[in-house]
């Protein structure tokens, strides 16, 4: 691993002791994914103190909306850009004015005024979130050799797994502890001590890496995939609280015409001056383009689970918000413990079977929660609920860490910015489809002028009806994996994967500049 000082392409590193060297990286790897977990965390911290916010701020309907989508929509329309940003201007360099930007939004949404400022703040969350996060697996991809990124990946999985139940634990805790009479803002509030130790620690262990030849940022492909994600993922957001109107179907239909002229523009940057926002060959790589995939209907599955899941133990059996987080902790406990071991004992023995198997456990997870939900009926508990939580959560942990890995394993480094804002996209328009979808598989099998005594039955019978849906999503993505390379490429040659540019030696570890 080079210094920290950028080197110009073929120039020799300075000696650098391999102790120090593994030491750096690794503080640089804890310092990344504790900002990965921050953002996982946020996205659905907000769900759970939603009452609070709205008694505090007298905050509308429309406002609660915006609060929660505007991150959603900030996020998603940036990540391709801020992962191409990084590979032209360096990717610590974006990382941290993305993690500064974070703490600095994190401090205007818990001390706003009002609700408008809470919104605005909320998407300048979402849009320097949308710099920091592709940074995140692309210092991975970067600083670790190939032969460990198994482990790393293996981490970042488990990181995942925590910081897809933790948010709402999190958010319930410090909601109803109302820390110094603040109420809901402890929240945001508790970004501001982690914000800043990422920001002085990144400066000092996170090595600088960029893209080994000049690039130039392509304004108009930034504009047309902006307006492209904006025109898709807006009318997805906010399509059930304005009746799916007309404009909305329009909207979405525009964005797939906006994003054929985004191909057929980045194919010609291509050929003029290689340098692209979308690097469009990273879809002639077949783990990649089938992995985008699998991770974009991972994305749908998740997005219509984990709402209903917290609508049907929360709308349906009227446990509080601190129930509904804690009985989650099995699922997570699971995620992590599966994701650790998946990328670094099982995949490289049995190949995409793992993540076949993870598909396999989910959908029988899912079966198990079916069954229990119409078994127990108003009366299920959280002990009961563990058992399939904890074979789902085992599942998804199988899938997660390796999918990762599989993706961006053969990515030329050169791309790791623009491939990984992709793959976090495709997960942020999984997602949204996902929650476009609940109107539907949801509060579809929910009739109208339901009595009190009607509202729980019917949100638990909801909640099976989506359930087999979320089953069927996870049937397709298990076979999808079918088009995923039968084992990742440094599993099969026991070594390094030739995945960078032609002059940088195929052992080398260290970071191209």
């Amino acid at each position: 691993m080079t210094s920290s000082a950028p080197q110009p392409s073929g120039a020799a590193a300075p000696a650098v002791s391999s102790d120090s060297s593994d030491r750096r990286r690794w503080f640089a790897l804890a310092i990344v994914m504790t900002a990965a977990f921050m953002d996982l965390v946020d996205v659905t911290i907000v769900n759970i103190a939603i009452p609070s916010i709205k008694r505090d701020t007298g905050a509308s309907f429309s406002s609660i909306q915006w609060i929660t989508a505007g991150y959603a929509l900030a996020f998603a329309a940036g990540l391709i850009t801020g992962g191409r940003l990084g590979d032209i201007y360096g990717r610590k360099r974006l990382f941290l004015i993305g993690i500064g930007g974070f703490t600095v939004a994190s401090a205007l949404c818990g001390f706003a005024a009002n609700p408008e400022m809470l919104v605005a703040s909320r998407i300048l969350q979402g849009g320097t979130a949308a710099l920091m996060v592709p940074q995140v697996l692309s210092i991975v991809h970067a600083t670790f050799p190939a032969h460990e990124r198994g482990k790393v990946f293996g981490l970042f999985g488990a990181i995942v797994g925590l910081g897809a139940v933790s948010g709402p634990l999190l958010g319930a805790l410090l909601t109803e502890w109302n820390i110094a009479g603040l109420e809901w803002r402890p929240i945001f509030l508790i970004n501001l001590p982690v914000g800043i130790a990422g920001l002085i620690l990144g400066r000092k262990f996170i090595t600088e890496s960029k893209a080994p030849k000049a690039l130039r940022l392509d304004l108009t492909g930034v504009a047309l995939v902006t307006a492209g994600m904006l025109m898709l993922i807006y009318p997805l957001t906010r399509g059930e609280e304005l009746g799916w109107p007309l404009w909305g179907y329009l909207s979405m239909a525009g964005s797939l015409v906006v994003f054929l002229v985004l191909v057929i523009f980045e194919r010609s940057k291509a050929r003029r001056d290689g340098s692209p926002l979308v690097e469009l060959s990273l879809f002639r790589v077949k783990s990649f383009a089938a992995g985008i995939a699998v991770q974009l209907t991972f994305g749908v599955g998740l997005g219509i689970f984990f709402l209903v899941w917290t609508l049907y133990m929360q709308e349906g059996l009227g446990w509080s918000a601190l129930r509904a987080g804690t009985t989650g902790i099995p699922f997570s406990v699971a995620v992590s413990f599966a994701a650790g071991i998946s990328v670094q004992k099982l995949v490289p023995r049995f190949g995409r079977k793992v993540l076949q198997a993870g598909a396999l456990l989910m959908v029988a997870g899912l079966l198990l929660y079916i069954w229990e939900s119409d078994r127990y009926g108003m009366g299920i508990t959280s002990w009961q609920m563990a058992l399939p939580l904890v074979v789902m959560g085992v599942g998804m942990g199988l899938i997660v860490a390796p999918l990762a890995d599989a993706v961006l394993s053969e990515v030329p480094k050169e791309h790791s910015g623009s491939a990984s804002g992709l793959f976090n996209t495709v997960q942020q328009m999984g997602n949204a489809l996902g929650l476009a979808l609940v109107s539907v598989v949801f509060f579809g099998a929910i009739g109208d002028r339901l009595t009190p005594a009607q509202v729980g039955p019917a949100f638990a019978d909801a909640f099976e009806h989506s359930l087999w849906w979320v089953a069927g999503v996870l049937v397709a993505i298990f076979l999808l994996m079918f088009a995923l390379p039968a084992r990742p490429k440094q599993h099969v040659e026991g070594g390094e994967v030739a995945t960078d540019t032609a002059a940088e030696p195929a052992k080398e570890p260290a970071l191209t500049h």
